[in-house]
């Protein structure tokens, strides 16, 4: 049996996830709508440790400041009675049809202007309730049509954009950094910023990015086809993971959100070995909140959310107990050793050799017989596979 979660695993959902009420293009909710704070009670029972919301999951997109605030009030209180943190604050600035075009890259100025006061209110609201990050999702921030936009500029002003709120976070002294989160498509054709790698070159021109990190989806890099656990260790190495989004997804469909895995379970495996264990030669730790942003299926009744919500800590902790085994197993470290893992850590020039000194050195090597070596890679990964299934 899986131990229960504790408030030491920083396992939190987002109010969206558990509250989607299971509408989608091709039909109506399929269960009725708790009010925020319900579902926060109810997370704190099951053992969670924190909550995170968009604006608009706890009061509507026309609220007057007196409801805004009353609701805001309500939520906080829930989460304090029960001991949640609320880790993580985000904006919606993609339901309302004013976002059809976007909120910091729509052609109307206007547009954009209303979407960054929006932006700026809600890092307000984030500060005000102790949150550390806030996540920026730019999914209406794109195109289905590459004549309908200039891009050139649509990227100035997405950096524009980011700029202008990172610089008045720093501006307010909030302790407060910004996630953003890559997706390739849906519900645009094509959206801005659509992988990590994609963040990671925007970040790197503003001026107030070093406040500015990621915060990955499994779903959305899956969905661009590519290797989530390689995504987190590059954000790692460049020191902007900043938040993390777990899910299940599987392979290159719609943003499947399904519980964490259920989609690709040997990719899951090796993200949480990642998470839980480190880089076999040292590194950065992320050591974060373990966000969950998925959605109960439609199948699912009342019932059904709660089982969802704890299949996701179940599985993160079941992941992390095989993870723990397969790195302390002696025959995993021999093959590991055998295949050069622990080779690769070593830099490949030495301590104070110039490239001059690298030139100039005459090394024997045996080409062919490098071409010949053994990798032991099949076995490592077979080893991995027994540790996850047996």
């Amino acid at each position: 049996m899986v131990r229960a979660p504790e408030k030491s695993d920083k396992f939190s959902f987002g109010l969206w996830t558990i509250g989607w009420t299971g509408t989608d293009p091709f039909g109506p909710d399929t269960r009725p709508a708790l009010e925020p704070w319900e579902y926060a009670e109810k997370l704190a029972e099951l053992g969670a440790w924190g909550i995170t919301f968009h604006d608009n999951d706890v009061f509507g997109f026309d609220a007057d400041d007196a409801t805004r605030s009353k609701r805001i009030d309500t939520l906080k209180r829930a989460a304090d009675a029960s001991g949640l943190v609320i880790e993580m604050v985000t904006t919606n600035t993609f339901s309302h049809p004013v976002f059809k075009d976007g909120g910091l890259t729509a052609n109307d100025r206007a547009v954009r202007r209303f979407g960054l006061r929006k932006v700026l209110r809600n890092v307000d609201l984030a500060a005000e309730l102790g949150a550390t990050t806030f996540v920026m999702w730019g999914g209406r921030e794109g195109t289905e049509y590459d004549s309908s936009k200039d891009l050139y500029a649509a990227h100035q002003r997405y950096a524009e954009g980011l700029d202008t709120v990172a610089g008045y976070i720093k501006e307010q002294g909030y302790d407060l950094r910004i996630g953003l989160e890559p997706k390739p498509n849906e519900p645009r054709g094509d959206i801005f910023l659509p992988t990590i790698g994609h963040a990671l070159g925007l970040i790197a021109t503003l001026e107030h990015g070093d406040i500015v990190g990621l915060n990955p989806e499994v779903g959305h890099e899956q969905m661009a086809n590519l290797n989530y656990t390689h995504g987190l260790a590059q954000a790692m190495q460049a020191d902007k993971l900043f938040h993390i989004d777990l899910n299940g997804q599987k392979g290159l469909k719609y943003d499947q959100d399904l519980v964490f895995g259920h989609g690709d379970l040997l990719s899951a495996f090796f993200t949480v070995d990642l998470l839980v264990n480190g880089f076999p030669n040292g590194g950065p730790k992320y050591d974060g909140p373990v966000h969950f942003d998925y959605k109960p299926s439609r199948t699912e009744g009342m019932e059904g959310i709660w089982d969802t919500a704890k299949a996701n800590m179940e599985t993160y902790l079941l992941l992390a107990e095989k993870a723990k085994a397969f790195r302390a197993d002696p025959a995993v470290q021999e093959t590991m050793k055998a295949a050069g893992i622990f080779e690769l850590g070593e830099p490949t020039l030495a301590e104070g050799e110039s490239v001059a000194d690298f030139l100039a050195a005459e090394e024997e090597f045996d080409a062919d017989a490098a071409g010949a070596r053994e990798t032991y890679f099949v076995r490592l990964y077979q080893q991995a596979l027994a540790h996850l299934i047996g």
